[in-house]
């Protein structure tokens, strides 16, 4: 990777021209709504923000949004040649994560997040320009764009999620993290013990591998040489030697307090409030003139769904192949599901049943089986990253009658908008077949466009006068020219 930390990936997103500074916004909703309006209004690739002088803090004292919002931006982060295409940036992702050899991190004695240290009495978390997000939170969430790090009591294996984080008082955050989650597991099973669960919480660094794998070892791979980690001083948890701020804490079993509501990445409060587990920060480390990480889930799109789409879709095309699926042209996690809900597999039929297949291992294989709500199989000729190509071959391919089938008691969680409070655990999914029908493809209508034959001659031909912009035409003046 071209980048070290979080500080000289900003120059490389300065020097691509995709990076926007603000001054004066305030903590209190404006720089959420800054960037949601941004990207919004910049569909196509828009810039990563970073806000200084926030209204009642320090000159100095940062807030980054928006880190992954464009194809170019997470194609440096992953290391990976810059696509055109976010379907080109799938399958570069994909071969990497084929090939890659998993790199232990390593541990060093010291790190630019040790500059600053605040122990005990001396923890003052609002310190940080830590943003109230959505008009109707519960609260400041400073675990927005953070990573949540957990150990395995039993095997010892690291894990770290990206679990919501909110400020409770200067020495108090309250975490959740949904059923099945890896940090959940983790902390679960130092709850049965009647123990605390050690936490540690980077903010601003540069997620979803299989249950008993460590990210570290990904990251690693990703990045061709080993993560930088310093031991927590409280935990012995590793935490990134090169972040920006680290909490660091333990969960109490019996201390828990309300935590929410916050506005999720499907683009509701769905998950309300409830009595959650805290962690007592013990002691926050940052690095002088801290750049604090964050991002805003809501209504699609938001400043990380393309990278959640992008991710997602990687890991489930990788499941797909793994479970025996064949002739996969692409997969596509659409950002308006919030890369989970609305997953699409374009295939090239070879049998009788294949498309069945395909999405029923969309539907549940692990990158798809949780919270997902539509598995949408289409043949060859769709590109499942195109919403109008999608609904085309949805319009005109699938038989409602025989081309959907609905799974029941699905894995679901609180997150969920459309199951009532009260019984959230389980959802339904549609199965749905937008494919020519393998029994008659053969005879299934001609698409009525020209042929890539055709449309290579003309673009050869036309192809400057095609993508040119019109000009406005210009405007005769009429009457006598003015003398004098």
């Amino acid at each position: 990777m071209s980048y070290r930390d979080l500080r000289d990936w900003i120059v490389r997103v300065d020097e691509l021209g995709e990076l926007k500074r603000i001054r004066r916004a305030h903590w209190h909703l404006e720089m959420s709504t800054i960037t949601e309006l941004t990207f919004r209004e910049q569909r196509e690739n828009p810039p990563a923000i970073l806000f200084d002088n926030i209204v009642d803090y320090p000159r100095g004292y940062r807030a980054l949004w928006g880190q992954t919002g464009s194809i170019r931006r997470l194609a440096l982060t992953l290391g990976l040649p810059i696509q055109p295409h976010a379907l080109g940036l799938v399958g570069a992702l994909r071969e990497k994560l084929r090939t890659l050899t998993p790199i232990p991190p390593k541990i060093v004695s010291w790190g630019p997040i040790f500059e600053n240290v605040m122990e005990g009495e001396a923890v003052d978390l609002l310190r940080f320009p830590i943003p109230f997000v959505h008009e109707l939170d519960g609260g400041r969430y400073i675990g927005t764009g953070v990573m949540v790090i957990t150990r395995d009591p039993d095997e010892g294996w690291v894990n770290f999620g990206a679990y919501r984080v909110m400020v409770h008082d200067q020495r108090t955050v309250g975490f959740y993290i949904s059923p099945g989650k890896h940090g959940r597991i983790h902390r679960d099973k130092y709850f049965a013990r009647g123990e605390p669960c050690p936490v540690a919480i980077p903010v601003g660094q540069d997620n979803e591998m299989p249950f008993g794998s460590s990210e570290y070892d990904y990251a690693g791979g990703l990045k061709d040489e080993p993560i930088e980690v310093v031991e927590g001083r409280h935990t012995g948890l590793p935490i990134p030697a090169w972040s920006e701020i680290v909490l660091e804490g333990e969960a109490i079993p019996t201390d828990r307090r309300r935590e929410g509501p916050f506005g999720e990445w499907a683009g509701y409060y769905g998950s309300g409030a409830r009595e959650e587990p805290v962690i007592r920060v013990k002691a926050v480390y940052h690095r002088n003139q801290p750049i604090l990480g964050c991002v805003r889930p809501g209504r699609p799109p938001f400043d990380y769904s393309l990278s959640k789409s992008v991710m997602k879709s990687a890991l489930l095309w990788d499941d797909l192949e793994k479970a025996g699926c064949p002739n996969v042209r692409g997969v596509w996690c659409h950002d308006a599901g919030g890369g989970r809900l609305l997953n699409i597999i374009a295939i090239k039929q070879a049998y009788p049943g294949h498309a069945k297949q395909a999405a029923m291992l969309l539907a549940q294989c692990h990158a798809g089986a949780y919270l997902g709500r539509f598995a949408i199989v289409v043949d060859e000729d769709i590109d499942p990253t195109n919403t109008y190509d999608v609904l085309w071959a949805l319009a005109t391919r699938c038989d409602p009658a025989s081309s959907i089938d609905i799974l029941r008691r699905a894995w679901s969680g609180p997150l969920d908008p459309i199951i009532r409070p009260g019984q959230k655990g389980f959802n339904s999914r549609a199965v749905v077949e937008a494919c020519r029908p393998y029994e008659w493809r053969e005879e299934f209508p001609a698409v009525a466009e020209a042929s890539p034959e055709l449309k290579a001659q003309v673009m050869a031909k036309w192809g400057k006068l095609i993508q040119a912009r019109p000009r406005p035409a210009r405007t005769r003046s009429s009457g006598r020219r003015r003398s004098g």
